[in-house]
């Protein structure tokens, strides 16, 4: 049984690996080929769904988590995991119906909740992990006797996602006749870290009074790389208790399935008043511990 939970693991894993190469070599063939619409009905009813307003929402949040889904297709993977933990609980574990579904739908749930609360700001440390680069390219850019704008664009050119896609919807309005100000405002509503807002007000301040933007852009870019390697040091460090904060409360419900499967009916006195508030308790312990455990090793830089 335990064989084939780690294959399991294993197997999404690899799908997921998959998957993202598989995406990266798409943006790379759509510059030169057009993208071919897709033929199932399933696919078409992914298309219109994506593209309708009820996916803003989802979009957003999967955007915000630097997640390459689509919305249609994270709702696949959420009817796949139904499925999937149908069989696995009421099959292989022998729970009852209602437990089976009890227990899809708060894993399920807790996936939802803790991917997107795990992932919150991923987008925001990913964009601010290449501002160092960024400064530099700016830098350069300087030296060179190019404009701010002219920077901008160099950037959107030569730096990798997240930061191309924002770096190139500056570049387009700043062509457009858009002020400076006004462009990075935008930016700094998408992207509320405050490495990002320190970026922003050196430009416009650079802007409006003058200066060696090039030698201030040298020397924040310095200090992003320093914060960073700090950064990346401190994530080192808590790793092993950011990981234990996920698999000490999979333990418990593991070894529960493994006694149901062992024990006729362990599972039995669950549904009796004072199992129900062993469950509650017992799910609040859970909440309580990970939040905490979260809390203590979410060491700010």
């Amino acid at each position: 049984m335990a064989g084939a939970f780690l294959c399991l693991i294993f197997t999404a894993y690899s799908f997921l690996d998959y998957r993202r190469k598989k995406q990266e070599w798409k943006k790379k063939v759509r510059k030169w080929y057009p993208e071919e619409k897709r033929k199932s009905a399933i696919s078409v009813w992914g298309d219109k769904y994506d593209a309708s307003p009820s996916s803003a929402k989802l979009h957003q949040k999967l955007q915000t988590a630097n997640l390459a889904l689509l919305p249609s297709e994270y709702l696949g993977i959420h009817v796949l995991g139904v499925l999937v933990f149908f069989v696995l609980f009421n099959m292989v574990f022998n729970l009852t119906l209602l437990f089976t579904l009890l227990l899809t739908a708060g894993i399920l749930g807790a996936s939802h909740f803790l991917l997107f609360y795990l992932r919150k700001n991923r987008f925001e440390e990913r964009f601010n992990e290449q501002l160092s680069e960024i400064c530099r390219l700016l830098a350069n850019a300087a030296k060179s006797g190019m404009t701010i704008s002219q920077g901008i664009d160099l950037v959107a050119r030569e730096i990798n996602a997240p930061a191309k896609d924002e770096f190139k919807r500056m570049s387009y309005e700043l062509k457009l006749g858009v002020p400076l100000e006004q462009v990075l405002r935008k930016v700094q509503t998408r992207n509320t870290s405050r490495d990002f807002q320190l970026f922003a007000a050196t430009l416009l301040i650079q802007k409006k009074t003058g200066g060696n933007l090039a030698s201030t852009l040298e020397t924040m870019s310095n200090t992003l790389e320093e914060r960073k390697v700090l950064h990346q040091t401190i994530r080192t460090m808590t790793s092993e208790q950011r990981f234990i904060s996920l698999i000490v409360p999979a333990m418990p419900i593991f070894i529960l399935l493994m006694m149901n499967n062992i024990v006729e009916g362990f599972t039995d006195p669950l549904t009796t008043g004072p199992g129900i508030i062993i469950l509650v308790l017992f799910g609040s312990g859970i909440i309580l511990s990970f939040f905490l455990i979260r809390k203590i090793t979410n060491i700010k830089v």
